[in-house]
């Protein structure tokens, strides 16, 4: 029987109508009453252009409260909202159209009609405004086990997956999250992740499950941020590791302490270095650890707050919908083995969509989702995270998965072999580096190949160097070894 509960977001416009909902400094606040009458107008004009429940709409914006709108403008109709990475590259955007089966794309700003290989319709949020409002009865109920979004990550294999998220999905995060964190009636969450990443919208779904505001920016900016904290009522914030190292810097330097009131830095985006947390307890910055994935609809892991500062490096235990395994060699690991990690839980995705052979091999019958990272389980039962999957190379907080690259470097004109790997960064974190061999008798340069990914990659996943090899060291099977080529970059 499927579960339904009232609309989320005219629940809490009815509960507190005149409580702040959004606010981005120095711009604008909504209350929860604004942000629903704007998101029903915004649903009746969509309406007009023929958007209908079950629809597949592509959102292509930059955090703002117009992307806030969109979102839950499309929740009113039923229609499922593709969330589009604005750091992609058109080509790398318009498979994901395609795979997606997207029947609209909605912007904040003016895109050329062709400008996506795709021939869905293009609305801007100025084009949206200037429609009239259809007459059409909006959804008051939300039925859990309906489709909500679709998110895109790569996977080990460089194509992209679209994750599917249920109603469902996005509510027991939330209420995952409120078991483990609580919920104070002064919390403030500040968001600048971008809102197309499951950490940025799943803040948006907590708000209105939780009657929160949240304190949106446009993009990180630790002078910002670090003012939202200490003037203006910030309680909680979600960073990565390069963003936590910027604010850990700001307080130091400024000998500007948090107040009591700020509760939590919840730290995701990949394991932290030891040094960085460290530093950030002796400055008394409550940083909570977490593990998730666009699959989990964001954590599913997280310390709790009373054991945040006594298991620092851990990524804390399963949150309470939530199940955690490690499995080595097809059994369950003991204690302190290092092997793959599995979860199962009402936050994770059913599956991905259009993507059956992904399917099979991610999820077994009872539901475990393996994720392909590994780790290993204490004898209290905490996680410790020892890689995000097997190669990936973690930038900034963006996931760059090597197979993706290697697929577009192998087209280079020249290029006979590729293999991505990993280089340490101070600053974020891990950049991607090319080891190319190149065809007999041609002469291939470094800046070729970087040219030639400019045209098919997102910014920061084009490799920051180049080398040039005889032939890759592989195995008997043919695989890359590629921990002997991340040697040859510290000799």
């Amino acid at each position: 029987m499927a579960e339904i509960i009232p609309h989320w977001l005219d629940k809490q416009a009815a509960l507190s109508p005149n409580e702040l909902a959004l606010e981005i400094p120095d711009k604008e606040t909504l209350t929860f009453k604004e942000l629903q009458e704007r998101s029903q107008s915004f649903a009746r004009k969509l309406a007009g252009i023929g958007v209908k429940c079950a629809d597949h709409v592509a959102i292509y914006a930059h955090n703002s409260s117009e992307m806030v709108v969109m979102i839950h403008a499309l929740s009113y109709l039923g229609a499922v909202a593709v969330l589009l990475n604005t750091r992609l590259a058109v080509k790398e955007i318009s498979f994901q159209l395609n795979n997606a089966e997207v029947g609209y794309i909605l912007t904040d700003v003016s895109l050329p009609s062709d400008v996506f290989d795709f021939t869905a319709p293009i609305y801007s949020v100025e084009e949206v405004h200037q429609l009239n409002e259809e007459v059409v009865e909006l959804l008051g109920e939300i039925n859990l086990d309906d489709l909500f979004t679709i998110i895109y990550t790569s996977g080990t294999t460089g194509k992209p997956k679209g994750v599917q998220h249920t109603y469902g999905n996005h509510w027991w995060s939330a209420i995952a999250s409120a078991l483990n964190l609580g919920i104070d009636n002064r919390d403030k969450w500040l968001a600048s992740l971008p809102l197309f990443h499951v950490g940025g919208l799943s803040i948006l779904i907590k708000s209105v499950i939780y009657g929160m505001p949240v304190y949106l920016l446009e993009k990180f900016d630790e002078q910002v941020v670090h003012n939202g904290i200490v003037n203006q009522g910030v309680t909680i914030v979600s960073v990565v590791s390069l963003t936590l190292q910027r604010l850990v810097d700001v307080v130091a330097e400024s000998n500007q302490f948090y107040p009591s009131s700020f509760r939590c830095m919840l730290l995701g985006g990949g394991p932290a270095p030891e040094p960085l947390l460290q530093k950030a307890k002796s400055l008394q910055i409550p940083v909570y650890q977490t593990y998730g994935m666009t699959e989990t609809s964001s954590q599913i892991v997280t310390l709790s707050p009373r054991d945040a500062l006594d298991k620092l490096g851990s990524a804390g235990k399963p949150l309470f919908p939530a199940q955690l395994k490690i499995v080595l060699e097809g059994e369950i690991a003991n204690n302190y083995q290092v092997g793959e990690i599995h979860v199962k839980g009402a936050m994770v995705t059913k599956g991905y969509f259009r993507a059956e052979d992904a399917n099979r091999s991610a999820f077994d019958h009872n539901g475990w989702l393996a994720t392909g990272d590994m780790g290993y389980v204490d004898a209290e039962g905490f996680l410790y995270v020892m890689d995000r999957r097997k190669d990936l190379i973690i930038s900034g907080g963006e996931n760059i998965y090597p197979a993706e690259l290697e697929s577009v470097l192998s087209g280079c004109p020249g290029v006979k072999d590729v293999a991505i790997v990993g280089k340490i960064d101070s600053t974020w974190g891990q950049t991607p580096v090319a080891f190319v061999v190149v065809e007999e008798k041609e002469i291939v340069t470094a800046d070729e190949v970087i040219s030639y990914c400019s045209k098919y990659l997102a910014k920061y996943k084009i490799p920051k160097e180049v080398y040039f090899l005889e032939q890759l060291p592989r195995t008997a099977s043919n695989k890359v070894i590629r921990h002997q080529l991340s040697k040859l970059l510290n000799n």
